[in-house]
């Protein structure tokens, strides 16, 4: 039994295994490459990057672009509500009674839109975190949804470029230059504002 555990949850958090899955729905068009993009809200695990840059070898950088956003998109809309309106409703009370669940909630009122529109945007924030935290308190929904939906649009707009740059790269390695010099940019910078906000 613990074995079989074991295999699964290395399966699941496995890009091949979310890859070969999908590839047998391939005549559902563009749902394939946004369930692909879906899957990593619910699987953190599962490296957000390769995804994109997946979508963009497969369907170009402005297709691979916007499958992914939206799958990132409607995954992180699904995770905010499922902490709001199922977590938030119905486990309040227990909830309430824990310091991690304070802790979040005055770490939330000391976000505004601007921080949270920079979070959600840098690639090495834990989005997870962020659905979690917001979904819990009392912060406005559609605020918090149209915000990510914008921070998420530069995030994967970022992905993709990198995504091209390493498709491009395959005929000339210069490209793997800006594509590298990108993503160690954006580590640092998501590090140094993760660190300011208390999430490292």
């Amino acid at each position: 039994m613990e074995e079989t555990l074991l295999y699964w949850s290395s399966q699941i958090t496995s890009l091949e295994f979310w890859q070969h899955l999908l590839d047998s729905f391939e005549g559902l068009g563009p749902l394939v490459p946004i369930l692909l993009a879906m899957v990593e809200s619910f699987v953190p695990p599962l490296p957000l990057i390769a995804i994109v840059a997946l979508n963009v070898a497969a369907h170009g950088p402005v297709m691979g672009f916007l499958y992914s956003w939206c799958g990132v998109a409607i995954g992180g809309s699904v995770m905010f509500t499922f902490w709001r309106r199922v977590v938030k409703r119905f486990f309040w009370r227990h909830a309430s009674k824990y310091a991690w669940f304070r802790r979040a909630q005055k770490w939330v009122s000391n976000c505004d839109t601007s921080a949270l529109f920079t979070l959600a945007m840098l690639p090495f924030t834990p989005t997870s975190f962020l659905h979690l935290t917001f979904g819990i308190s009392d912060f406005d929904s559609r605020r918090y949804i149209l915000t990510l939906l914008a921070g998420k649009a530069v995030m994967v707009a970022m992905m993709a470029i990198f995504g091209q740059s390493l498709t491009s790269a395959l005929e000339n390695p210069l490209y793997l230059v800006p594509a590298v010099a990108l993503w160690v940019g954006m580590y640092f910078a998501s590090k140094l504002f993760c660190r300011k906000h208390n999430l490292d």
